[in-house]
């Protein structure tokens, strides 16, 4: 009975400190993500240049790719801001149009200044605004000599001085805010947006002229945007296929599974067996064969091994389909392709080990014992090695995942792999951040369970 009672104490001690280590580490997991988050936003939002032109084309207009970042929220700011560029009217030399016989704008090559005469001249912009959209014309200017001028916002003229925001010469600085009609009512007053100005008694000089979007709040940004989505466990929609990216993993994943799921399996059971073999019979030829066929392996580059495979398995010989995903005959060439180019390091690896374990003390008594190499190897050598495969094997699941890349894109496999390069060329940047950030996941899950396996298999770890 005492016997009992202190067995259950002990695994009860050991199941509280198992689960305050996954709590702790589910907890260090989070300044991770977010690592991850923040380094992922970064690249594809910086780096990666405009989603809008790249999916669109650089001939788009300028009112397509302002509706393609508004329906997507890439027209917001980065992290935070309340007002941000739009393409209405990009910064840049300011652009007026005369109206009613106006003299034409003069500029000034120095200042790359606008000169403006008596008259009415309308803001040059790309488009009509965008309707329920708040936007900020920002005005430095100065007249010359009794000049005046009025900015009109709906056909109503009011003095440019009061709406400044700040003033100081000899240029002053003024700010007009105008919004796109959102009823059929208002279809007269949108002709007369965006702002018009009124020049009388002379001429002013306009030496800048920006216009800005407003957003709902400070934080109402692409950052934020995006992190609220994660949140709520949406992934997005894909730019290239219109669908969501949530609809597209689901469809590749089955495909990535049926091509890495066999790679890996029978890839490790291959390198294991053939690395405790040629432990057993070291220094003999057929060991040493094994070595420089490793050697060969790994030498030769991933895509020799793809193009060679098509080529001479596939249509000179004719024994594999070499494109398409119509039954599992078609994955049998790549699956072989990814297991031969990955046994050479792993038959290295796991030999190098398996060379450590071999010496042991524990093993030249397995065979004093007169127990066969079959049951030395595979009964107790190979349990000792589980610890550093495992942590080899840990690094190899998201990949189980995220499919393999070359192979997919080669051999024409509608995987996750495939998606992730398709999302590549055309900028697809929901795509791309939800594989990442479930690649993420996975790995940190993947070293969770692995910590948890080293405790499972080996008495002397201790999770604290």
């Amino acid at each position: 009975m005492e016997f009992r009672t202190v067995r259950f104490v002990a695994r009860f001690s050991s199941l509280r400190f198992e689960g305050a280590f996954i709590l702790r580490r589910l907890a260090q997991a989070i300044p991770t993500l977010i690592g991850v988050l923040l380094l992922t936003f970064l690249l594809f939002n910086i780096v990666g240049g405009s989603p809008a032109a790249l999916t669109l084309g650089e001939r788009a207009s300028p009112r397509a790719l302002e509706e393609f970042d508004e329906v997507r929220g890439f027209n917001k700011p980065l992290v935070a801001g309340r007002w941000s560029p739009t393409r209405l009217y990009p910064d840049g030399p300011p652009r007026w149009t005369a109206e009613d016989g106006a003299p034409a704008p003069t500029s000034d090559p120095e200042l790359g200044s606008v000169r403006l005469g008596p008259g009415d001249y309308r803001l040059a912009a790309a488009f009509p605004p965008l309707p329920g959209v708040v936007y900020r014309l920002e005005l430095v200017w100065r007249p010359q000599g009794d000049a005046t001028a009025a900015v009109s916002v709906g056909g109503v003229f009011q003095g440019l001085e009061t709406q400044g925001l700040s003033s100081s010469k000899p240029w002053k600085t003024a700010a007009v805010l105008f919004a796109g009609r959102t009823d059929s009512a208002d279809a007269a007053d949108s002709e007369k947006l965006p702002p018009r100005l009124r020049v009388t008694n002379g001429e002013i000089e306009i030496l800048s002229a920006r216009v800005r979007r407003r957003n709902r709040h400070a934080f109402d940004s692409q950052f934020f945007h995006h992190l609220g989505r994660l949140l709520c466990f949406d992934l997005g929609v894909s730019s290239r296929e219109n669908r969501r990216v949530a609809e597209l993993l689901r469809e590749g994943i089955g495909p990535s599974l049926a091509l890495t799921v066999p790679i890996f399996f029978v890839g490790l059971a291959t390198a294991l067996a053939l690395a405790l073999v040629c432990a057993y019979r070291r220094n003999s030829w057929l060991d040493r064969s094994a070595v420089v066929l490793s050697v060969g392996l790994m030498s030769v580059n991933y895509l020799v091994w793809i193009t060679a495979g098509q080529y001479v398995l596939a249509y000179r010989l004719g024994w594999f389909p070499a494109w398409g995903y119509e039954s599992f005959r078609h994955l049998a060439l790549p699956a072989l392709i990814g297991i031969i180019s990955g046994l050479g390091a792993d038959v290295r690896f796991y030999r190098t080990l398996a060379l450590d374990e071999i010496g042991r003390d524990y093993v030249r008594t397995a065979f004093a014992r007169g127990a066969g190499a079959g049951r030395v190897l595979f009964r107790h050598v190979l349990p000792n090695l589980m610890l550093p495969v495992l942590t080899n094997v840990a690094l190899a699941l998201p990949f189980l995942y995220t499919g393999s890349l070359l192979l997919e894109s080669f051999f024409g496999i509608p995987g996750l792999g495939y998606l992730s390069v398709n999302a590549i060329h055309s900028a697809d940047v929901d795509v791309l951040r939800a594989v990442v950030w479930i690649g993420a996941l996975l790995y940190m899950a993947a070293n969770l369970l692995t910590d948890l396996a080293y405790a499972a298999l080996d008495p002397r770890v201790r999770l604290r």
